[in-house]
């Protein structure tokens, strides 16, 4: 049976637009993004098919171009369309964080930077720059590593800081394990950059780690 001949409260389209995004499945979400089923398979079939094939959302969402225009019903195409959704996603995600002090937004200082570092899979070391009111100024994704970790100098993080101007940053890598948990690495990482910019009189107000949950504060857990 066709999409367009079941029940209206269940068709994905208009079940969203009536209880809105919260109320769909992973499935019936993609489905509206493909639009269109296959040959004998609606678009919410060819969606739990997908979702089956790649083993999660998350997984299909991060996949590869070559990846993921090899499955049936997608194509580059489709890549495109995806690609582009997340980085207009991204992008909301920093005019949000934008608009208030990092310390009074935490939440969004977390979920902007889950979007930009979680699906990673080689470390990441960034810093978020923040006026003297903590107002963002700029990320900057400043070392690559790999899966192990990355090497950081605090040259590079001090220069950068003095090129915006920053009275203050938010430190911030990820963990491609998963575990957010910081090593003793990370902490010592972390009194040294620290350290490093207070000679410059920029504050360190964070360093949060992001693995496959909610991205961990040192600071919150008094490691800073």
């Amino acid at each position: 049976m066709s999409i367009r001949d079941w029940p209206a409260t269940e068709r994905p389209r208009e079940k969203l637009l009536d209880q809105g995004a919260l109320a769909l499945s992973d499935a019936e979400l993609l489905a509206i993004f493909l639009r269109t089923g296959v040959a004998g398979q609606s678009a919410v079939d060819l969606a739990r098919h997908l979702l089956n094939d790649f083993g999660s959302l998350r997984a299909l969402l991060e996949a590869d171009r070559a990846s993921f225009s090899r499955r049936l019903g997608l194509g580059p195409a489709k890549f495109a369309q995806l690609q582009a959704v997340l980085e207009m996603s991204r992008r909301h995600l920093a005019e949000r964080l934008r608009r208030d002090p990092a310390l009074e937004s935490p939440q969004a200082v977390r979920d902007y930077l889950k979007a930009r570092l979680r699906h990673e899979p080689h470390e990441i070391f960034g810093c978020l720059f923040l006026d003297a009111k903590h107002r963002v100024l700029a990320f900057e994704a400043l070392f690559h590593g790999t899966i192990d970790g990355a090497s950081v100098y605090p040259r590079q993080v001090v220069k950068r800081a003095l090129a915006h101007n920053a009275a203050a940053l938010i430190l911030t890598h990820n963990h491609p394990s998963g575990v957010a948990e910081p090593s003793q690495a990370d902490r010592s990482l972390t009194q040294r950059l620290k350290e490093a910019l207070a000679l410059v009189d920029v504050r360190v107000l964070d360093h949060f780690i992001v693995g496959d949950g909610e991205p961990l504060s040192m600071a919150e857990h008094g490691w800073l």
